[in-house]
């Protein structure tokens, strides 16, 4: 199985800066296809799961663009600029290159 691993665990940002998480993946992602399927999902305090980010850096129709995905391999990041108090939540990585889903750490 490929595991996922993210940090920091735990980001306190004061509101109108910037702020970025890491994901670092035990193998690499890119398929044979040639895309590399690693994306970025948020949960928010009684919400489901949203999905922020497709293929490493593609924005899902709706999210803003402060919201800003790079990386390749085995090494991704999630920057989100211009950060507000409502976007408090779970941020998790995910990849779809190697089935069956991941283990996220934590």
């Amino acid at each position: 199985d490929i595991v996922l691993t993210q940090s920091p665990l735990s980001l306190p940002v004061t509101p109108g800066q910037s702020s970025s998480i890491s994901c670092r993946s035990s193998q690499s992602l890119l398929h044979s296809d040639g895309n590399t399927y690693l994306y970025w999902f948020v949960q928010k305090p009684g919400q489901s799961p949203r999905r922020l980010i497709h293929w490493v850096s593609n924005l899902d129709s709706g999210v803003p663009d402060m919201f800003s995905g790079s990386g390749a391999g085995t090494d991704f990041t999630l920057k989100i600029s211009r950060v507000e108090a409502e976007d408090a939540g779970v941020y998790y990585c995910w990849q779809g290159t190697k089935l069956p889903p991941t283990v996220v750490q934590p």
